[in-house]
């Protein structure tokens, strides 16, 4: 309310802005069937507005930041995997409860601090993204191709290393000798370990 002279003069009404990219972003994550929700603390009718402006159809209003929590447990009860998307002090237990975490460069202390995901750039624009890197990983057998590659490392560092201990003993290597084949086999076991690096950044490349 605005008074002058301790009278009413006017009121200030503060509306919702909606980021640029949201609309784009929200298009390509249905495209992707991914379920959205918004869960805000703000009134209904402003919740509902923007809910129908994004074309979202879930939406929940006047929302305590305990509830938010509940509802992503909720969600989880079903047997969904949640990823939470916040910025705000009153976001900071649902972030701990959902199963993802995201919040943006610019938001509050807490919530930056509580996020597993933080984006640098302050937009949404990367969240198509890392949906897409998720999706390829979550059909990638992680665990297996992570133990093959450490199992080939080790077999790959070992080979050398036993060589040069069996050329010292049967085959009368020099120590100079030795040494070198110790640490070519160091050099090939980093150089497969940093295989799985190299292919992410193929991957981000391919997907920027």
């Amino acid at each position: 309310m605005v008074a002058v002279d301790q009278q009413i003069e006017g009121a200030i009404e503060l509306h919702t802005v909606i980021r640029p990219e949201a609309e784009r972003i929200v298009r390509a994550l249905r495209r992707r069937k991914i379920s959205m929700y918004i869960i805000s603390g703000d009134h209904e009718k402003p919740t509902k507005a923007l809910a129908q402006a994004l074309g979202i159809e879930n939406y929940f209003a006047e929302t305590l930041p305990e509830n938010k929590a509940e509802l992503v447990k909720q969600l989880q009860e079903e047997e969904k995997f949640v990823c939470y998307v916040g910025d705000g002090i009153n976001d900071s237990i649902a972030l701990k409860q959902a199963n993802v975490s995201i919040s943006m460069r610019g938001a509050t202390t807490i919530a930056t601090d509580t996020a597993q995901i933080v984006l640098m750039d302050g937009s949404l624009r990367q969240l198509v993204q890392l949906f897409d890197v998720a999706k390829h990983y979550h059909q990638f057998d992680v665990a297996k191709h992570y133990h093959q590659n450490v199992t080939r490392s080790f077999l790959i560092t070992l080979i050398p290393s036993t060589t040069a201990v069996g050329g010292i003993i049967f085959l009368h290597f020099g120590i100079a000798a030795a040494v070198v084949l110790y640490y070519i086999g160091l050099a090939a076991g980093m150089g497969h370990a940093s295989l799985p690096i190299l292919q992410q950044e193929n991957i981000m490349e391919r997907r920027a």
